[in-house]
């Protein structure tokens, strides 16, 4: 009897090293010319994957659209998009959520002797918008021009085409102003352009004092719970590159070939604005600010960008248990 016990309690230790010995592999999608790619370089810098508790593999996407076909497909466990989209999944009976990624938000800009002060000077102007007619940040800009009794939907003519070309049509004064990402909008400020007003700013005007992420990390509720301490062991890594990043410019100076520019005026600006996109407080007084911005979004575009559901979904935003 007694070497059947010992026999058994080899078994079960043997088995609870095995088990233990295995990673979870996180499959995340990455847009190769995102920050993402910078932080991904520089947890490898910092050997932050060494040890981790996880195994990382890297899946290239195409664009943002891309990159939600493979998490539904299942070909990748998580890709960086927005709440918006996770709130729709989840009315329709998905189990996605969202953990914050950046809050940069992007911003509308024009030339630096441009005569456009306030958007009432951009009635009858040519404005470029990067996102799309269903952009987050156009939709909020309309709702603050409302706000100032001006309809901009009406009142100016617009221009959809993807960033580098409006970048180089605002420069060749083609178009008059252009509402952009933050990326793009930090390589014309290194160049001297004026930003009018942040995507921050959009918000605050629009009455939401509260650092709200623009972008995050989704995943599947389902998945999340299963591998809860390798997706935490991430985070925690991703969070302490993004840091060293920030307070480091020899750890900056290893990554700065990703920024896809050698000019360093740039390259600079583009590290100021991607670390004031760092959220540093998420919790309930933030998730109940994205609430009200949902609210606002869902009166604009004929309910386009939320779709029927006039509330954020419960579950949108994911906090480990």
């Amino acid at each position: 009897m007694t070497s059947k016990i010992l026999l058994l309690a080899f078994f079960t230790l043997f088995s609870n090293l095995a088990i233990a010995s295995e990673q979870t592999t996180i499959r995340l999608g990455v847009l190769a010319s995102g920050t993402l790619t910078w932080e991904l370089a520089a947890m490898q810098h910092q050997n932050l994957l060494e040890n981790a508790g996880f195994k990382l593999e890297t899946v290239d996407i195409a664009n943002q659209q891309a990159g939600k076909v493979a998490l539904q497909a299942g070909s990748v466990d998580m890709i960086v998009s927005d709440w918006i989209w996770v709130s729709g999944m989840r009315a329709q009976g998905s189990d996605y959520t969202f953990y914050p990624y950046s809050a940069s938000a992007g911003g509308l800009l024009v030339p630096a002797d441009s005569g456009i002060k306030t958007l009432a000077d951009l009635r009858g102007k040519k404005l470029g918008i990067a996102g799309g007619e269903l952009d987050k940040n156009w939709s909020l800009l309309q709702a603050l021009g409302l706000q100032q009794g001006l309809d901009l939907n009406k009142s100016l003519e617009k221009v959809y085409a993807a960033p580098p070309l409006l970048n180089q049509q605002l420069s060749s004064r083609r178009i008059d102003a252009l509402l952009t990402y933050w990326q793009f909008a930090a390589r014309l400020e290194a160049q001297g352009y004026r930003q009018l007003m942040s995507g921050e700013d959009i918000i605050r005007q629009l009455g939401v004092s509260e650092t709200v992420p623009s972008l995050g990390y989704v995943f599947r509720q389902s998945w999340a719970d299963r591998h809860k301490a390798a997706l935490q062991a991430f985070l925690k890594s991703a969070q302490k590159a993004k840091d060293t990043l920030c307070d480091s410019d020899a750890a900056w100076q290893q990554i700065a070939n990703l920024t896809e520019t050698s000019d360093t005026a740039i390259q600079a600006q583009l590290r100021s604005r991607y670390c004031l996109g760092h959220v540093k407080q998420w919790g309930a007084t933030e998730q109940e600010a994205a609430g009200r911005i949902y609210q606002l979004l869902h009166q604009l575009s004929d309910n386009k960008l939320t779709g029927k559901t006039a509330q954020l979904q419960p579950g949108t935003f994911w906090s480990a248990p």
